[in-house]
């Protein structure tokens, strides 16, 4: 059994869970106990904001029931990413059939097919589950919670319904609880703040930016280190810095930045570098040494932790003086995948602004020890610049 790789390990395992962790598993563990002697299919439900310990509690209870032979389970998430992340766990604990980590259309079609059924089913970032057919990507069912629904006795899902970003795997609660039917079910709460030493009022700050509510200064209240840059060439020197001496620091960036000679680079004053690339290695881009020169997204960086963010506010992102806001520019988001259409239902334009406002949310908090930011928009930019300039 190779040794698990020490990056992983210490975002998904923790030595000391917490009294609030413990709880939660305690919990949970009762309910699927409850939920193996039913008839009916039963749902557990782990919801929480990012950064809240959902994946230290769902790999806990992974570790246990997919390691003991008297249950029949299955692992699965629909990010690739972290799918690599899982089968690199999983091949580093003992007892672990590394075969029973898949992508959701994978697992749902092989049980399908070979009429197989299962005591549990976990489901990381569940939020990221088709919630229509999508032929393309050989899913030709409805909805993949009610197919793994289905297909185990016990389905527990992470959800985080501020982490929706596309049409095609759109969820809120009504839908969630639509889809659960006259199923039993438990919704399990975390709403405590494990990845950053962020303070709380400086998580509130990120969450009230990113919802277009008054800018204020950023709180000084925590060693959770918060920078503003005026050029994103010396963000990218603070954040090459940074990883150098603690590693897992890299530049991020939201969608929008226009193609100039042919070329789609996130370019900005002296700033010039590539998107992250999807590669079929199995290492994570995240931890990849050599993403250090490219930039992050949303589907390279959601569910991972880095040390230092350098944030990146793209075009689609602007400013109102008059509400002191910052504003949020659909038309100028370039990932289209965003605004596909659904024959089943109709997005709102403010809806739209959601999943964008949801991408800022998510990579804004990726740092656990700090943020770097800095924003294409010169007003945006220029407001935060001044915000920090009071902050210090």
């Amino acid at each position: 059994m190779k040794e698990m790789n020490k990056i992983l390990k210490k975002q998904f395992f923790v030595d000391d869970l917490s009294d609030d962790q413990k709880a939660v598993i305690t919990n949970i563990n009762d309910y699927i106990n409850q939920g193996l002697t039913r008839k009916e299919h039963s749902v557990a439900i782990i919801e929480g904001a990012a950064g809240t310990g959902k994946s230290v509690v769902l790999m806990e209870l992974v570790r246990q029931y997919m390691t003991d032979k008297r249950y029949k389970t299955s692992l699965v998430v629909n990010h690739p990413e972290l799918y690599k992340a899982y089968r690199e766990i999983g091949a580093a604990i003992p007892g672990m059939d590394v075969m029973a980590i898949r992508r959701p259309t994978s697992l749902i079609n092989f049980a399908q097919k070979n009429h197989k059924h299962y005591d549990v089913i976990f489901v990381d970032e569940a939020h990221l589950l088709y919630s229509k057919s999508e032929p393309y990507a050989h899913y030709r069912g409805e909805n993949q919670l009610t197919d793994l629904m289905n297909l185990a006795k016990v389905v527990v899902v992470v959800y985080d319904f501020d982490q929706v970003f596309q049409s095609k795997m759109y969820w809120d609660q009504k839908l969630l609880f639509d889809t659960i039917g006259s199923h039993p079910y438990k919704l399990f709460s975390m709403n405590f703040q494990y990845r950053m030493v962020a303070s709380n009022e400086q998580v509130a700050w990120m969450d009230d930016l990113t919802a277009e509510k008054p800018m204020k200064p950023f709180p000084n209240n925590s060693d959770f280190e918060f920078k503003v840059f005026d050029k994103a060439g010396d963000l990218f020197e603070n954040i090459k810095k940074r990883n150098k001496e603690v590693g897992m620091s890299r530049v991020i960036a939201t969608s929008g930045f226009p193609r100039i000679d042919g070329r789609h680079n996130v370019e900005m004053d002296t700033f010039n570098l590539p998107w992250d690339e999807w590669d079929p290695q199995r290492t994570p881009w995240a931890k990849r040494e050599g993403s250090i020169t490219q930039v992050g997204t949303i589907y390279t960086l959601q569910g991972f932790d880095l040390n230092y963010a350098g944030m990146i506010i793209g075009p689609s992102f602007g400013y109102d003086k008059a509400t002191d806001t910052m504003t949020i520019i659909p038309e100028k988001y370039s990932h289209k995948e965003i605004f596909k259409k659904r024959k089943d239902r109709k997005f709102t334009q403010d809806e739209y602004k959601a999943f964008i406002a949801n991408v800022l949310n998510v990579l804004i908090k990726r740092g656990k020890y700090g943020l770097y930011l800095t924003a294409y928009d010169d007003a945006l930019r220029a407001r935060l610049i001044e915000l920090y300039q009071e902050s210090k």
